[in-house]
């Protein structure tokens, strides 16, 4: 089924709205409609942290325009825990099963929950799958990243499988729509290619913006190995010597920079590991992006903006600052082709700081042109995905025009001190475990070398 063929079964139907930062008018029993929103909301990257805060606006906007009341509960994909993926121990799941059975509608919104070449997030996508449909619950997957589908891979099939559910009613990617379709069984299944929803950034977080500083560039770092663990032969070695080739071609044409991250602790000790092995003037580095306002802020205030990671592009865009996207993965390479410039995409073979600068130079002068199509594709697909679960079946119903949307969108309020300190403890728990891990091989690798020694030792006295 295609969206364009459930229109004719979309309508309209009497009731309210609840704006995700305020409290909404009473609403009759049985009329709220209560919205598990499942992201990746603790990530220290502000990238899957904008994903949320623009799904709870969007979500928001397409509940008001099938005039419907609802309470948005939004929760990270971490409700299913690391004990339970090492256990498989279904006692571990009961506050996952309780928070789905309270629930009208479950939606994933953004990426990585379709990860399984080196990350577990497909377990947890699966089991949240399987308890929904338990409790027969519809799903909605709202422009979820997909990178990778291999018919041999257990791993993939099992997401599949749980993905052809009937629970299962819509998913959207932004990314490989081709790849989407692969994992596609179920017939009443909608898929569809849909915009990241942080390409309403702009509005969303329009209270954020900064003032531009005219010939100022932001350059945001990948971590040491992504490149690498991403299939792309570019070591951290000549990744640093492409920033500090760039660097010095930007002064020497005249302009301001800042290297950056949008928050990720690796990236950010990559950034360390510059300013320490290269001489990286420490002020030029932007480290604790703890926030999607701090984002906001940031890319607003500069001409342009060279990026590795793909929300820093995505914000950028949003936000009408042009940027240079370099390839790690295929979703950069997709976005840039969505959005009509492919041309501002760099492949990491015979990349030159020169020709970036010079690409720089060109889309500054050239400016952002958005496509209403390519924005509206999320509101659109999120709209019939709802009105489908919801079951809304008269003829009328129509979505907004762009520029309603745009009238009625709410906008982003300041995160709470204690969301960004809830935050900052998660990323700092992170770099405390990667660091233990550290040590134990450190103590792993003494004890084998102590034991080498006694072997020889004991080999050499029986000469």
């Amino acid at each position: 089924m295609s969206i364009a063929s459930f229109t004719k079964k979309i309508t309209q139907k009497d009731g309210g709205i609840l704006h995700p930062n305020k409290k909404a008018a009473p609403a009759e029993e049985g009329d709220c409609v209560n919205v598990l929103l499942l992201t990746h909301r603790n990530s220290d990257n502000t990238g899957d942290q904008m994903i949320e805060a623009c799904d709870v606006s969007l979500i928001t906007a397409v509940m008001k325009s099938l005039n419907k009341n609802c309470r948005i509960n939004s929760s990270g994909v971490g409700m299913v825990s690391f004990r339970y993926l090492e256990s498989m121990d279904t006692a571990l799941l009961a506050e996952a099963e309780r928070v789905i059975q309270e629930t009208d509608i479950v939606i994933f919104g953004g990426a990585p929950v379709f990860n399984y070449l080196y990350q577990n997030f497909y377990k947890r996508t699966a089991a949240m799958i399987e308890i929904a449909r338990k409790y027969q619950k519809p799903v909605l997957f709202s422009a979820i990243g997909v990178e990778h589908y291999d018919e041999s891979d257990s791993r993939c099939q099992y997401l599949k499988k749980t993905l052809n559910y009937d629970c299962v009613k819509q998913i959207t990617t932004r990314d490989d729509f081709e790849m989407l379709k692969k994992y596609k069984v179920n017939e009443n299944l909608l898929v569809e290619k849909a915009a990241d929803p942080a390409v309403f950034a702009g509005k969303i977080f329009e209270q954020f913006k900064s003032e531009k500083q005219q010939k100022k560039i932001g350059i945001f770092v990948l971590r040491r190995n992504g490149f690498i663990d991403n299939g792309v032969p570019f070591t951290k070695e000549e990744s640093a010597v492409l920033w500090l080739d760039l660097i010095h071609k930007l002064e020497e044409q005249g302009y301001d920079y800042e290297l950056l991250t949008s928050g990720y602790c690796e990236d950010e000790a990559f950034l360390e590991w510059m300013i320490r092995k290269y001489g990286v003037n420490i002020n030029k580095c932007v480290f604790h992006m703890d926030s999607p306002e701090k984002l906001v802020r940031k890319i607003s205030s500069y001409e342009a903006v060279v990026s590795c990671r793909l929300h820093p592009s995505i914000v950028a865009f949003a936000l009408d600052v042009p940027s240079v996207g370099i390839v790690w993965n295929s979703k950069v390479r997709g976005f840039y082709r969505s959005i009509g410039y492919e041309d501002r995409i760099f492949e990491t073979k015979n990349i030159q700081a020169e020709e970036i600068v010079l690409k720089l130079e060109q889309i500054i002068s050239e400016g952002v042109q958005k496509s209403e199509t390519f924005l509206m594709s999320i509101y659109q697909t999120l709209f019939y995905g709802l009105a489908s679960a919801l079951e809304i079946e008269k003829k009328d119903l129509t979505p907004w025009s762009y520029e309603k949307l745009m009238e009625e969108i709410p906008v982003h309020i300041e995160s709470s001190a204690k969301k960004q300190e809830r935050r900052t403890r998660k990323k700092f728990r992170r770099i405390y475990k990667i660091y233990n891990e550290c040590l134990d091989d450190m103590e792993a690798l003494e004890k084998r070398v102590k034991a080498l020694e006694e072997e020889n030792f004991r080999l050499k006295g029986r000469r």
